[in-house]
């Protein structure tokens, strides 16, 4: 069926506002259902009536009344020169300017563009341009990209902070999504979804980074640590041209994104893809080799001391044959190893390296008895979540008080002791009150004690705990810190500190300063009008099954999402405090003073001409973003 055009729909539209003047007002939206009554949905879209109302506007035979309400009606006069429109009643008295009875009322106020922060891009530890990666995927029928070239440039916007999108989309936990202002109206923007999504997207592209100065310095700079800090820092000197080498301990570069995090959370495979990126750029990267501080200083212009924190702490009085330490089960299994475990697993901790030590041990010994004494903290995150689906036994707030032994020395029980939460220690970790009348026993043959790590100092040639400045430089001159080397934390964090670390090394050796992060103040509550979105469903994300899962340490149980799912999360973003092209000023502006841009950019697609405004306010009260305001 052919599509009705824009000046047949106008004409109708007009007759109907003739029809119905003194009568009753029309609004637009009744003016589009009778449209689509009439010509059918198949000949007319809703688009096409927007335009039509435009076009009525635009050549003066209807104006927009906000008198009660927003109406589309006849012009009061049909002899005046242009049609002019009255303002809100709802205007502040102080912004009116008066005029002779009977006369139009306009306002002194005109609209400013305005850009702020997101919340989300407030809370990512990365401090990734959140909202500027969706607006590529979520305006891009406006920009007129394709799908390719949209992920394309929000998979570069992700990466200008973080190297490892396809990491961070599996194991962050996204307080991005958090602090989203959708989660006040059907749930917040899946980030973590669209991140892996892209991550993977390029991966299997096989783009690389792109290079921030194609010149190579002649400075050299040492990376000691192959985590997510020291190549962070790595990758961002490198796309700087300098000449950077990365020395690492162990076997396989990635710290604890490597040794720390299960293969069913993190296939080696895509950590592996992200980082081989990283040594595209040019970073030489010395496997199996440890280097101090001392040894490296008088040849390399920098240093950063990037270790981690890979020696486990202990639970005191918990200890001996049949104890093992959460990140050492971890680390081995990593490697390839199978440690030995019983039938009755008893894990203690409080964070993820415990919540993964339970569920590696339910894929290790099908069947066990696996309890998960989780100190230190009460909430249920995704990945607690999986270990109790995979039907491990959570006990909140608990911790081990005693281990009981058999005659011959083995364990055979386990007290327990349920505790609330006191004052932290110098570490940062808070003290266990045990809970009047909160004992209990647990079968037991293995305990695996996961109560956290701290950075092995020596391995780097240091032997006092680092204070750093804000871009991590240590009082040493020359050196440098980050990552959980510094302060024990999560890895999207360390990522932030290594390039933080990076630009500091840069300024200092270059003389060059200042890097362009997400700019503006952080949006002001209420700026956000939900009620003008509509509503539209989060992605739904799938898990394997739980016999399918725990019959191999290596399947990865999350699985990602569609090009339609992705691009259906990402429209679901609201671009707060930035302009998303929704047309909404633009269509309600009679006088044109909202201009359309000839080439439209993600958050760029309007520009204002206040020589023809008349200071109404609509195109302010309509901005669903919050980024119109009125001075």
């Amino acid at each position: 069926m052919s599509q009705v055009d824009v000046a047949e729909v106008a004409e109708a539209m007009l007759g109907l506002v003739r029809e119905c003047h003194g009568l009753r007002n029309l609004k637009a939206t009744d003016l589009t259902k009778a449209m689509l009554e009439r010509f059918g949905e198949a000949s007319c879209d809703r688009q096409t009536c927007k335009r039509a109302i435009r076009a009525l506007v635009d050549d003066g035979r209807c104006v927009y009344s906000y008198l009660g309400g927003s109406y589309i009606v006849l012009p009061p006069d049909a002899q005046m020169d242009a049609p002019v429109r009255v303002v809100p009643l709802s205007a502040p008295a102080g912004d009116r300017v008066q005029g002779a009875p009977g006369t139009t009322v306009k306002s002194s106020a005109r609209p400013r563009q305005v850009e702020a922060r997101p919340p989300c891009s407030d809370a990512c530890l990365a401090r990734s341009d959140v909202r500027g990666a969706l607006a590529h995927l979520a305006q891009r029928s406006k920009t007129g990209a394709s799908w390719e070239q949209a992920c394309e440039q929000a998979w570069r916007s992700l990466v200008e902070t973080n190297p490892f999108p396809a990491v961070m989309g599996r194991i962050c936990p996204h307080p991005c999504e958090d602090a989203c202002t959708r989660t006040a109206k059907d749930g917040a923007v899946a980030m973590t979804a669209i991140e892996r999504y892209l991550g993977d997207w390029a991966l299997e592209r096989g783009l690389g980074l792109p290079a921030v100065e194609r010149a190579t310095r002649k400075e050299r700079v040492a990376v000691v640590g192959a985590g997510p800090a020291g190549l962070s820092c790595a990758a961002e000197l490198a796309r700087r041209g300098y000449l950077v080498t990365v020395f690492e301990r162990r076997p396989e570069p990635g710290g604890m994104l490597r040794y720390g995090v299960p293969a069913h959370r993190l296939p080696r495979a895509v950590l592996a893809g992200e980082v081989q990126r990283i040594v595209d750029l040019g970073v030489e990267l010395r496997r199996n080799q440890a280097a101090t501080v001392s040894a490296l200083r008088p040849e390399f212009a920098a240093v950063l001391v990037a270790i981690g924190a890979h020696e486990p702490r202990h639970l005191e009085g918990v200890s001996g044959q049949g104890v093992l330490l959460g990140a050492d089960v971890l680390r081995r299994v990593a490697q390839g190893e199978r440690p030995p475990m019983g039938r009755d697993i008893v894990v203690v901790g409080g964070g993820n390296t415990a919540i993964d030590a339970a569920r590696v041990c339910a894929r290790l010994s099908p069947g066990a008895a696996v309890t998960l004494l989780r100190q230190e903290n009460d909430q249920v995150s995704s990945e607690l979540a999986g270990a109790i689906e995979e039907r491990v036994r959570v006990e909140m707030l608990a911790t081990v008080a005693e281990v009981v032994r058999s005659p011959s020395g083995e364990v055979c029980e386990v007290v327990a002791h349920r505790v609330t939460l006191g004052e932290r220690d110098v570490a940062g970790f808070p003290t266990l009150v045990p809970l009047p009348g909160g004992e209990f026993r647990l079968v037991a043959d293995t305990v695996i004690v996961a109560v956290g790590q701290r950075p092995e100092l020596g391995l780097a040639g240091l032997t006092v705990p680092l204070s750093v400045t804000s871009g991590g430089q240590t009082a040493q001159p020359g050196v440098w810190a980050a990552g959980d080397a510094v302060h024990l934390g999560l890895a999207a964090a360390a990522v932030a500190q290594g390039r933080d670390a990076a630009l500091s090394i840069h300024a200092r050796l270059s003389g060059e300063h200042g890097v362009a992060e997400v700019g503006g103040d952080s949006l002001a509550p209420g700026r956000v009008k939900l009620a003008l979105f509509d509503g539209k469903e989060r992605v739904a994300r799938t898990r394997l099954p739980v016999p399918v899962r725990l019959a191999s340490t290596e399947l990865e149980v999350e699985l990602g999402v569609s090009a339609e799912q992705a691009e259906a999360e990402g429209s679901r973003c609201m671009s707060c405090g930035r302009c998303s092209g929704c047309e909404r000023c633009w269509m309600f502006c009679t006088p044109g003073s909202v201009v359309k841009l000839p080439v439209r950019t993600p958050g760029h697609h309007y520009r204002l001409a206040l020589d023809t405004c008349d200071g109404c306010r609509k195109c302010a009260e309509e901005c669903p973003s919050g980024c119109l305001e009125m001075v």
